[in-house]
């Protein structure tokens, strides 16, 4: 063998020629900087810019136009004539109304840039809880022991003094106390026999508008929520400090305490996306707000619209990790449905979204 010639097993294995380039390829490019255009530039022209990037940086980009096509939709009802919008979801775990992306949220709420809300039970609380007092910063590194010694609660690098639950529990009881007495008077006026519509049946999310109301606190999500009455569920309702308010309520009223009734709402979000001219599904994060969107997009045979950003593998076959593929085996998205899903932790990611869709102007919903 000669030493100036390449073997051919490695020429063969290293040298192999490409098929040819389809016509409508599209190149990866990314953001030059060197560009005048490109010197303090906007969030949308950023986001744009970066959806032949490759990797995550086009699915965030991609998810942006999803977002823009779900809010400029417009139809006509055929039987009114009114023109119709698409029906926004939007869900997100309790971990990001801890966060500063609490303001963000609220943004969209304040703004009726979407229809419904689903959230957990810390979604709630939390919200409610920063009207009373504030979070602050900490750090991921923090040893818990010493934590638990001094009343500090950590949510990942944020910290919440034990005494916000106490200031909590100051607000929410006298609330509960008087909605238990309306439950009581609703039903010794209207009878014991009582149905899914009687007043004395409150569902989750009669019970959230209602702290929404008494909040009353330009800051909160809830509030604006009950302002511009856009409905917020929480099938998991007692799963957080709220649960631990009505657990203690429970004692303070007994032999009473208050009735929650979550079927009323499983049909109340359910009808909701069955009469959505179109479904747009937001969801940041995970777990149960992942899945109740998805379960009630099911029942009019899939969400139009979905965008999915999250941090969750599908190795494990959790829900939270699996891909939109996967929701449209399952018809909780239409096959031919323009759907993403952007691998991000949400706080990095979404204040970019919003500030290159919803923040933008040029269309609101």
């Amino acid at each position: 063998m000669s030493d100036n010639k390449i073997p051919g097993l490695a020429s063969e294995a290293v040298l192999v020629q490409s098929a040819p380039v389809p016509d409508d390829a599209i190149e990866v490019e990314g953001i030059d900087f060197d560009l005048p255009e490109n010197k303090n530039i906007r969030a949308s022209d950023l986001i744009a810019g970066m959806s032949t990037m490759g990797f995550q940086a086009s699915s965030l980009s991609k998810a942006c136009k999803i977002i823009d096509e779900m809010r400029a939709w417009r139809g006509k009802n055929p039987e009114t004539g009114q023109e119709e919008k698409c029906t926004i979801f939007l869900g997100f775990t309790s971990n990001l109304i801890s966060s500063g992306l609490r303001s963000t949220l609220k943004y969209l709420v304040k703004h009726k840039m979407v229809s419904a809300i689903v959230t957990t039970a810390g979604g709630i609380e939390e919200d409610l809880i920063k009207c009373l007092a504030p979070t602050y910063m900490g750090e991921f590194s923090l040893d818990g022991a010493k934590l638990r010694d001094q009343g500090m609660n950590r949510i990942g690098n944020l910290l919440v003094p034990n005494d916000n639950y106490c200031k909590f529990e100051e607000w929410v009881v006298p609330i509960l106390d008087k909605m238990l007495e309306e439950q009581e008077e609703a039903s010794t006026k209207l009878g014991a026999d009582l149905d899914s519509s009687h007043p004395a049946w409150w569902s989750p999310s009669r019970i959230i508008d209602r702290l929404g109301k008494e909040i009353d606190n330009e800051d909160s999500v809830l509030y604006w929520a009950h302002k511009n009455q856009i409905p917020v569920f929480c099938p998991a309702i007692t799963d957080g400090s709220l649960g631990d308010m009505l657990f203690f309520h429970t004692f303070k009223a007994s032999p009473k305490s208050i009735r929650c009734d979550i079927v009323a709402d499983i049909r109340k979000i359910n009808s909701l996306s069955m009469a959505a001219p179109r479904a747009g599904m937001i969801i940041l994060g995970g777990g149960l707000v992942k899945h109740h969107i998805a379960n009630a997009c099911l029942m009019r045979n899939g969400a139009d619209y979905a965008v999915y950003i999250n941090t969750g593998q599908e190795f494990d076959g959790s829900d939270a990790g699996a891909r939109p593929d996967e929701a449209i085996s399952w018809g909780k998205i239409k096959s031919d449905a323009n759907c993403v899903k952007v691998y991000s932790e949400v706080s990095l990611v979404f204040p970019l979204i919003v500030a290159a869709t919803f923040a933008k102007g040029e269309t609101t919903n």
